[in-house]
């Protein structure tokens, strides 16, 4: 477990739904806008999360993400929005925009999880113990810099799931084992619980 001193706590919240989710596709990288839908979600749970102190936000730079930062920023009257390339989502490679379908058929190893299949091999996919180094060198660098503060970080389903694993100090199986992190899931990485 990462030790996070006197930090006040912090968020994970997935971003809201996207185009390609909407259509059954995995999108990993691919540059995709909210829907309608998408958009609705970011302010409810922008209104779910007005009971909370948030002192700062980051967020992966792709479009769907920053705009469901932007959304919570707006509702919640914050000012410090910080985009990271640590928190882009896990490159899918040849899976990229393909249908969640075909998974079996263009991975080379998979893991059945919570409400989800997970492919861990693939051509040009990013091997998920990548990505959790990746997400325990971020949140390392957030406890350092905010040890009095609030952090809401927006980000994506399986680079959500590395950076709940990296602060609870689990190993990535572990993490892929624990409950499907939905659009606009909040996870307290305080608790081991998530917010409904």
């Amino acid at each position: 477990m990462i030790k996070f001193l006197n930090m006040s706590k912090i968020f994970l919240v997935r971003h809201g739904q996207d185009t390609d989710n909407a259509k059954g596709i995995l999108n990993g990288r691919r540059n995709t806008n909210l829907t309608a839908l998408g958009r609705r979600q970011a302010r409810v749970v922008a209104y779910k999360l007005q009971k909370f102190r948030i002192d700062i936000i980051y967020t992966s730079p792709l479009k769907r993400a920053r705009q469901t930062a932007s959304i919570i920023a707006k509702y919640l009257s914050i000012k410090r929005i910080v985009v990271d390339k640590r928190l882009t989502e896990r490159e899918f490679g040849i899976l990229t925009g393909k249908p969640v379908s075909a998974i079996p058929r263009y991975a080379a190893k998979i893991l059945h999880g919570h409400n989800i299949v997970y492919f861990l091999k693939g051509k040009n996919v990013e091997e998920f113990s990548a990505a959790y180094r990746r997400g325990r060198r971020f949140l390392k660098d957030i406890i350092r810099d905010h040890r009095s503060e609030s952090v809401l970080i927006v980000t994506h389903g399986d680079i959500g799931k590395m950076l709940r694993a990296a602060f609870f100090g689990w190993n990535w199986q572990k993490g892929l084992k624990t409950p499907y992190f939905e659009n606009t899931d909040i996870l307290k990485l305080n608790s081991k619980t998530s917010i409904k």
